[in-house]
């Protein structure tokens, strides 16, 4: 990119974070976009690992699959061999359970 197109792209970034901001204060703002920014940088360093260390396990996915790739990988790695739809469910035993405490 030019130094001019780099400097449009600048402006254009400014004016979208002002609209998007609209009446919100500046500095809260800026709180929950780092916020944003944050998770995103740790889901993205998540998703890097994750393909590194499961190398050619890693599930290759169709464009128009929107599903996570990792979603996907943790169905077809059950550790009971059952497929589920919830990869949550495929790393909770099936011992686990869950004990409600009244605040009574």
């Amino acid at each position: 990119m030019t130094e001019e197109q780099l400097s449009q792209l600048g402006k254009t970034l400014w004016a979208v974070a002002d609209d998007l901001r609209g009446a919100m204060n500046a500095d809260d703002f800026r709180d929950y976009m780092l916020s944003f920014l944050f998770l995103r940088y740790l889901s993205d360093n998540y998703e890097a690992a994750a393909k590194r260390e499961l190398g050619l396990d890693y599930p290759p996915l169709s464009e128009d699959d929107r599903r996570s790739p990792l979603a996907v990988w943790y169905v077809d790695n059950a550790k009971d061999g059952k497929r589920t739809a919830n990869p949550i469910c495929s790393v909770i035993p099936e011992s686990a359970s869950l004990h409600v405490v009244s605040g009574q």
